[in-house]
């Protein structure tokens, strides 16, 4: 099969990348092609003098090629299985494949576990696939044979989510539905605390995983704070806000669905508990007159960049948002800020919240800087997969 896959060949130079291991193909990185790869297609990737480097799946766009491995091997079920029973012994041994406080967390995050365009989560028993490379979308048979030979007794259904995760120009004929079994039990544990999960229709897979560790720390400072969770979404900050005694939280996002659903989850955990309010508004207008009413601020907002093209009205919106913050919060006041754009740098981001602190004119000291947690792992050679950034800073 290796020797029939149809074969990229780089320009003179440009395999110095994947020499160090980087997982992507650019575009303008191939010199010719052998044979007529299309779009999910395997192909072997040579340097310009004919030397193998890697296989992966091929992809109309910037990224030509995202990379599977570096080693000349079939890429069949065994393989698949191999990669999945990996990423499930990497979250056994961060403790959360056992643990009756947690029962939801990543389990395949893309270039991190060696699956460019591949993510998995896992709600108690439910696995929720992504999908964002044609290449991946043509083998989810094998991947959900994997998962229920790796998981056993502990995977209930398998739930494809791609319909608008996958290259719209790719032509594929994608609906999200149950690959293997079904399971309308959509309640999850995160240290503790319950939440009803929408994989149906909720954004991403569902919930957003990757804070877990950070609405954690917002617990350890809410104790007789009046805390404001902007960009809510199903209201995670919102409940560690509560159970670490804040005096009052309140809990905004545009979306009314959102806002429903954080009622909901407040109800699960907190039943008839007061200090909770939750508004349907945009973001900037809430913010706009709150002079010294909060003293924790929570800003999560969604990727204001998706693509490079777009990063530069992605740092002035985090710039103004993050400056009403600095202008409004009380001294004294906490603020845990971050930014999930992949396209936007850690450095970026930190200019764009310095800058916002410089036009309030209030002293800010940083206390932490957060990212993703452990089970959404960067691959070393792949810097581009640490995508959360966050800051939590104390404003006089």
């Amino acid at each position: 099969m290796i020797d029939t896959l149809a074969k990229i060949f780089l320009k003179p130079g440009k395999e110095q990348s994947l020499k160090r291991f980087h997982p992507w193909v650019f575009s303008g990185a191939i010199g010719k092609a052998e044979g007529k790869p299309e779009e999910g297609d395997l192909v072997n990737v040579y340097s310009a003098n004919g030397e193998f480097l890697a296989t992966g799946h091929c992809q109309v766009g910037s990224i030509a090629v995202r990379l599977l491995t570096f080693e000349q091997q079939q890429i069949e079920y065994s393989f698949w299985k191999t990669k999945i029973e990996n990423a499930w012994n990497a979250r056994k041994a961060l403790g959360l494949t056992e643990n009756s406080e947690t029962t939801v967390f990543r389990l395949v995050h893309a270039e991190g576990d060696g699956m460019p365009g591949l993510i998995i989560d896992f709600y108690n028993g439910t696995t929720v696939m992504q999908m964002h490379s044609v290449g991946m979308y043509l083998v989810r048979e094998m991947l959900v044979n994997a998962l229920r030979e790796v998981l056993g007794d502990k995977l209930k259904a398998v739930y494809d989510k791609s319909e608008k995760s996958l290259p719209f120009k790719a032509g594929v004929e994608s609906k999200d539905s149950y690959l293997f079994g079904e399971n309308n039990d959509s309640e999850v544990l995160e240290n503790g605390l319950r939440f009803k999960v929408d994989w149906l229709e909720g954004q991403k897979t569902g919930f957003f995983i990757d804070q877990r560790e950070n609405r954690y720390l917002v617990q350890h400072y809410s104790a007789g704070r009046d805390v404001l969770n902007m960009f809510c979404y199903t209201g995670g900050f919102s409940f560690y806000a509560i159970k670490g005694g804040a005096r009052t939280v309140h809990s905004v996002d545009s979306s009314a669905k959102a806002i429903e659903l954080t009622n909901k989850n407040v109800e699960l955990n907190f039943p008839d508990d007061k200090r909770h309010e939750a508004f349907a508004a945009d973001a900037f207008e809430f913010m706009r007159d709150i002079k010294d009413k909060y003293d924790l601020i929570i800003l999560d907002p969604p990727a204001f960049a998706k693509h490079r093209d777009a990063v530069h009205q992605a740092l002035q919106a985090y710039k103004r948002i993050n400056t009403r913050a600095f202008e409004q919060i009380r001294s004294g006041g906490i603020l845990f800020t971050f930014s999930c754009s992949q396209v936007v740098s850690k450095e970026k981001f930190r200019e764009a919240v310095f800058s916002a602190a410089a036009i309030s004119g209030r002293n800010v000291r940083i206390l932490h800087q957060l990212t993703q947690p452990a089970d959404h792992p960067v691959n070393i050679y792949h810097p581009e997969g640490e995508y959360l950034k966050g800051l939590v800073l104390y404003v006089e």
